[in-house]
């Protein structure tokens, strides 16, 4: 598949937004804690980022509807440049509280602008494909990130200069752009309808079960593997290696699902997952722990571009933005609501309730997935 030159500008300036967000959301812990914020200072002001992330998610859509996409991505660039100035100027825990809740508004308006941009210039035969593209270009930018805290300064006010830089870099590709047809886009529905669409249920389902499981990953993985007596080293090259399959898997399963059906591929990742998870849950990292792990990878990560893509092919051109919102809002719900419940799992039972909680809850959702009927698609 060959992309276009407004997709590729879009993915350059995602990509340079992916790598800001991914710096800060790593250094903004420390630099509390060097400035003796208390624990619970630290979680509540990261708390706030993702409570900002569901406000976000929420307007977006009214901004694309009144200003277009172009303007709205360019105005929330200018909202994160903001925020990310505030967090210099501020010194009190309050101040970061706001600042952060901003940064979050303004970093889940973008997703909802490129998400929803892309899949209108795309045709929804390759609708799985771009989101593949997406995805791959969002993890790349983290990874760039955290590479660069390796290799650069992280005194705070040095750190905040070339990230606010590289926020107002990022809005030049998409300035390049061009405009198009698709600027403003005149919403149908409401997001709550979209929810509610019969046809684009199992869609929105898998976007809340990867939500749980990326949450439950990204969030509890690191304890299991150290409470498996893991130094921090062997930690965070097997984190590398989960996401690193990720990546890989992102292309292949986007053009398997553009060919052969979303459904199928869906079913597939879930029938995958809840194997890699079972086994998990039962040996633990005692046998064939590396390969489970890169069979859940692969997956887990591809799961909601897929996912998205087969509720994205249930609703028109006009329906899209909205659609891109509830499915965010989704995921941002299952990623709040799966760490918590396997915390408890965890804690209760045994540290492989982390696997068997993602075993339980994807085969009920394949279930669910398994007994609708396929949808014509509304192209």
């Amino acid at each position: 598949m060959m992309f276009s030159r407004p997709v590729v500008l879009l993915l350059l300036g995602l990509l340079l937004l992916t790598i800001s967000i991914a710096v800060q959301n790593t250094l903004v812990p420390l630099w509390l804690t060097k400035a003796q914020v208390s624990t619970a200072g630290i979680g509540s002001v990261t708390s706030l980022y993702f409570v900002g992330n569901l406000v976000g998610t929420l307007l977006a859509g009214r901004l694309i509807n009144r200003l277009g996409f172009a303007v709205t991505y360019q105005l929330v660039c200018l909202v994160f440049v903001l925020a990310v100035s505030g967090l210099w100027l501020s010194h009190s825990l309050a101040g970061w509280l706001g600042w952060r809740f901003l940064a979050g508004v303004a970093c889940a308006c973008i997703w909802v602008v490129v998400e929803s941009w892309l899949m209108l210039k795309g045709e929804a035969t390759q609708r799985s494909q771009l989101l593949a593209a997406y995805m791959v270009v969002y993890y790349l930018g983290t990874v760039v990130g955290q590479m660069l805290l390796t290799v650069t300064n992280t005194e705070m006010a040095a750190v905040l200069v070339w990230v606010a830089a590289l926020i107002g870099v990022a809005m030049v590709p998409v300035a390049l752009a061009g405009h198009s047809r698709h600027q403003i886009v005149r919403q149908r529905s409401p997001l709550l309808a979209m929810i509610r669409l019969k046809s684009a249920r199992s869609g929105v389902l898998g976007c809340v079960l990867a939500g749980v499981v990326l949450g439950c990953l990204y969030g509890l993985l690191p304890v299991f593997l150290a409470r498996q007596h893991f130094d921090d080293a062997q930690v965070g090259r097997w984190m590398a290696v989960l996401v690193a399959a990720g990546i890989m898997g992102q292309w292949p399963t986007g053009r398997l699902a553009d060919r052969f059906g979303r459904r199928p591929v869906v079913l597939g990742q879930m029938v995958i997952m809840t194997l890699s998870a079972l086994w998990l849950s039962v040996m633990g990292s005692r046998h064939g722990f590396a390969l489970s792990l890169v069979g859940l990878g692969v997956v887990a990560f591809t799961l909601y571009p897929v996912a998205m893509a087969w509720a994205c092919e249930q609703v028109s051109s006009e329906q899209l933005v909205a659609m891109n919102q509830a499915l965010l809002l989704s995921y941002c719900l299952g990623s709040l609501a799966g760490p918590a419940l396997a915390a408890v799992l965890m804690d209760r039972f045994s540290d492989s309730g982390l696997f068997t909680l993602i075993a339980l809850v994807t085969m009920v959702v394949g279930a669910w997935c398994w007994r609708q009927r396929p949808a014509v698609l509304a192209v």
